[in-house]
């Protein structure tokens, strides 16, 4: 059997310290459009579900049920926004990228210690390497057509030339 090594342009992140120190490694291609428009679709989704999360606890505090029911609620419904935040990254970034083994188990929801939640700032981590990769894409593309073009222009002055 012939085995290819295809280079798809992967790139791995270390996440936290790694798997060592209980984060992960994330794996994906910076410039792959595919990812960049994933990547922007699912920041448009997560402002939505960041409303209906809001709206939720929000009814949450209006009810009138025991402050133990109301905590046990509002926990069950930072599980679901956690584990469908989760889904929606591995839907950017690929299945095999487990956001609960590479950020240890950490929910996205969770505040951090600057304040923001622990999803914000994954996003804003990611956001600078995933515009990168895709200038990076759009400048290789852009290079290899003029490269192309030159060739094409000396082919078509060898032509001219030889014709005389």
């Amino acid at each position: 059997m012939v085995k290819l090594n295809i280079d798809t342009g992967v790139e791995e992140f270390e996440i936290n310290g790694g798997e060592a120190a209980g984060g992960g490694v994330l794996r994906f291609n910076p410039s792959d459009p595919n990812v960049y428009n994933r990547f922007f679709e699912a920041r448009d989704r997560l402002i939505e579900m960041d409303q209906e999360i809001g709206e939720r606890q929000q009814a949450l505090r209006d009810e009138t049920a025991s402050d133990e029911d109301k905590a046990a609620a509002f926990l069950k419904v930072l599980r679901e926004y956690d584990v469908n935040i989760k889904s929606l990254l591995s839907e950017v970034f690929g299945p095999e990228n487990d956001f609960d083994r590479i950020l240890g188990g950490v929910n996205l929801a969770a505040a951090a210690t600057n304040g923001e939640r622990v999803v914000t700032n994954l996003l804003a981590a990611l956001t600078p390497i995933i515009e990168a990769g895709a200038k990076r894409g759009i400048e290789d593309k852009a290079s290899s057509a003029v490269a192309k073009a030159a060739a094409n222009r000396a082919q078509r002055r060898a032509a001219a030339k030889a014709a005389k």
